[in-house]
Formats: structure tokens, C-alpha cells, sequence
């Protein structure tokens, strides 16, 4: 539960999904002003926290029909890769999908949402609008890598 502290082995598992669409754009979602944690900030496509019992793929699919209204099917991939910290671990997942922003039904945290480029990216970050992810430089050359080293 949000809040709860974790029992001795237990770890806490949060979701990022970063979805491009075919013309090798990245979707990115702005956090609302009064969002816990980097208010007003813009983020990857969408993330959150899994829900007890709840697999990394599950976690995803879910996350990303909550804040964006549209469904994903990660059966046919695993995530890109997985960034560990004291208590748990971040599953960062990549995929093209053929979306247009039409396509989109917002939830009442996601502020807007836009498709960018990497040069886009490079000014959002530079301003200090995005949440300065450790591998942010390298978000677009992750999509397609099949292996990965920071």
C-alpha cells in the first residue's frame, strides 16, 4: 500500500513506459501542478507504481490505460531495462505503437501530453521542465539498442 512501509524482503516495483510513435517520435505526458513528486514537470509516457501482485508487464499496460486512456500489449516483449535502488526497482519499458494524440483520453494527473523530438527533448531538459532521468541523453538511442550500457 502507498505510504506503507515495506516488510523485511519486500521490494517496491515502479513502471516507466516510454511509447514512440512510427515517425520515431517520443510521447511525453506533463505532470499536474499539485502532483506529489515533480509537479508540473514533464515525463516519459507514463509510470507508476505496481499494484501488490501485479507482474511488470501488468503493471505497465495498466499504467498506461489509466493516465493515457489507450491500451498496450506488452506480451510480445520485456522491458528494456531495470534500474535498482534500496528499496525496490524502476522496469523501464520501450515501444513503437501507430498513436496520434487524438487517440488519447487524459486521467485527472496528466496535465498534457505531446509528441517530441530528441532535439524537443534536449530543450525541455536543458530548461529544467523534465524530470532529469540518468539516462534521458540517451532515450532515443535505447528504443532500438539490444544491449545497453551506461
Amino acid at each position: 500500500m502507498r505510504g506503507e512501509k515495506l516488510a523485511p524482503g519486500e521490494l517496491h516495483l515502479v513502471v516507466h513506459i516510454c511509447i514512440f510513435n512510427e515517425k520515431g517520435q517520443l510521447l511525453i505526458q506533463k505532470r499536474q501542478k499539485d502532483k506529489e513528486g515533480w509537479p508540473n514537470y514533464w515525463d516519459l509516457s507514463a509510470a507508476g507504481s505496481a499494484l501488490k501482485g501485479e507482474t511488470s508487464l501488468q503493471a505497465a499496460e495498466r499504467e498506461v490505460q489509466e493516465e493515457l486512456g489507450i491500451t498496450i500489449d506488452l506480451s510480445e516483449t520485456r522491458a528494456k531495462f531495470s534500474y535498482h535502488f534500496e528499496a525496490g526497482f524502476d522496469d523501464y519499458w520501450f515501444i513503437t505503437q501507430d498513436l496520434e494524440l487524438s487517440d488519447l483520453t487524459l486521467q485527472e494527473e496528466v496535465a498534457d501530453a505531446r509528441f517530441v523530438t530528441k532535439e524537443e527533448l534536449e530543450v525541455l531538459k536543458n530548461a529544467g521542465e523534465f524530470i532529469p532521468y540518468f539516462f534521458l541523453n540517451q532515450v532515443f538511442e535505447l528504443k532500438n539498442a539490444t544491449s545497453i550500457h551506461f
